[in-house]
């Protein structure tokens, strides 16, 4: 019998045999060990606690074995304190014999030979495969407030929303006490008061606070899921000296992924990158999808966004936070060249930190590029413009693209892996590789209003494809996989 299950690099303990001991109620037992018994192994636990929900905040070696041979079904529920300090888990026992592989409920069921006869049913508790799946899952975004304006933080907002309609806990803190300090300078292991219980661990950055947390849960055998929205590739670019520090943050995300049970990413592109680096985990893509519904109803907003901001006619435009990366040049020097109105919709920093291209294009743009700064509603946005343009040198699926192509706009994107990898040309966007191609495929999109609805219909039958209820089946699935 194995109490955890079987792990790369983690500790685990064999069991011959548990003695359970009766404490005060019938109901509750917690677990002995016979003294008299030479352990066929044995592992630093949190002490048993004399009630379930008592906290045990010590530890002690206890030693586990059974001289009498005990059978493998053992009568009665077992309590001890085994991950987070709290008394509060009960060991299922199992028929270690039984074929069938489902748990019944959440305190009984049977598991098949050869796998473990004891599971906590904090843990174990929902059923591998088809049907409910309770399990509480720690979505983690470490500094939240400063990132819900950028792309990681609308897709990790996609991911909460996706799981509001399952079975799944969502948490989105893992401390106790609400403050984060405690767990740098805490002790990480069993017993810590600083960390709060969660059976899976989804982290969607990269800084101490994941740091953190990918060390409580890999100490205490918790599964963990590290989202790859930060690449090497994609940071820079992004502001003064980005590009300076990427090759240092390849080895860093190198380290920092390759201590997951599971990496996901945006797409196949991404995966490609990280195997370079490389990452020596699984690594799965999973689309950052797009809200269908948050965006319905933006016909209203077209006027009024299009008289504040002065736009008039084929309206070219981009939605997001400004960036080089993001084809910030291309996009005005394109405007330099033609008679269009383009409008930028999303945040711009001006400050020292700011990559010179920012600085220069936001604080004397072309006279037919405005700058909008960050706009509450982002579907006034979407509904002031006519072609959406896009000309990033990098991107690991671009959350905008998708949100564009939901509300039936013409889509213009630069020629990138992971553009093709997701759209085709001519079908449902218009892919360019240079200057020439932008000027190109806007003229003909004036041109032809037959093309540009087109274009944006076939865009808004692949946005669907992208909807929340793909983030949830995917995310479950890989949950269910861990768990």
């Amino acid at each position: 019998m194995e109490l955890f299950k079987p792990r790369p690099n983690r500790s685990r303990v064999r069991v011959a045999g548990l003695v359970p001991t009766l404490t005060g109620d019938d109901d509750v037992a917690r677990l002995g060990a016979d003294p008299g018994v030479a352990p066929r192994d044995e592992k630093r636990i949190t002490r048993s606690a004399d009630r379930a929900g008592e906290r045990a905040w010590e530890s002690e070696a206890v030693a586990f074995g059974d001289a009498a041979r005990a059978p493998d079904v053992l009568p009665g529920p077992l309590v001890a304190a085994l991950a987070d300090g709290v008394a509060c888990h009960p060991l299922q026992p199992v028929d270690s014999l039984a074929s069938d592989r489902r748990l019944v409920g959440h305190r009984s069921g049977v598991w098949p030979r050869g796998t473990n006869a004891f599971r906590t049913a904090s843990r174990y508790r929902f059923a591998r495969g088809p049907g409910p799946f309770d399990v509480r899952v720690l979505n983690y975004l470490e500094l939240a407030d400063r990132f819900d304006r950028s792309g990681i933080g609308t897709a990790v907002a996609h991911q909460r929303r996706a799981l509001d309609d399952t079975d799944i806990e969502v948490v989105t803190t893992p401390w106790r006490d609400g403050h984060p300090a405690w767990a740098l300078g805490g002790r990480l292991t069993f017993g810590d008061p600083v960390f709060g219980r969660y059976d899976l661990a989804h982290c969607n950055l990269i800084g101490p606070g994941s740091i953190a947390i990918a060390r409580h849960a890999r100490r205490n055998d918790i599964p963990l899921v590290l989202h790859a929205h930060v690449t090497r590739e994609d940071f820079q670019g992004s502001f003064r000296g980005s590009d300076i520090v990427a090759p240092a943050l390849g080895t860093y995300l190198r380290r920092f992924y390759s201590q997951a049970d599971v990496v996901l990413c945006p797409s196949e592109y991404t995966r490609r990158v990280l195997e370079t680096y490389p990452i020596d985990a699984p690594i799965r893509p999973i689309t950052n999808g797009v809200d269908l519904d948050a965006l319905a109803g933006l016909d209203t907003y077209r006027e009024p966004y299009r008289r504040r901001y002065g736009l008039d006619g084929m309206v070219v435009f981009a939605v997001g936070s400004v960036f080089e990366r993001k084809g910030l040049t291309t996009f005005c020097e394109l405007a330099q060249a033609t008679d269009y109105d383009f409008a930028w919709f999303g945040a711009y920093d001006d400050r020292p930190l700011s990559s010179q291209s920012v600085r220069k294009w936001t604080t004397e743009p072309p006279d037919n590029v405005t700058f909008t700064g960050w706009v509450e509603e982002i579907r006034g946005a979407y509904a002031a413009g006519d072609v959406f343009l896009f000309p990033s040198k990098v991107e690991n699926q671009g959350i905008a693209v998708l949100e564009a192509m939901a509300c039936g706009k013409a889509v213009v994107l630069s020629d990138i892996p992971v553009f093709r990898e997701y759209y085709e040309d001519g079908h449902d966007c218009l892919i360019c590789a240079d200057a020439s191609e932008f000027r190109e495929a806007l003229a003909r999109l004036e041109a032809n209003p037959e093309l540009r609805d087109r274009l944006g219909e076939n865009a808004k039958a692949t946005a669907s494809e992208h909807g929340l209820d793909r983030v949830r089946d995917e995310l479950t699935d890989v949950y269910r996989s861990l768990c």
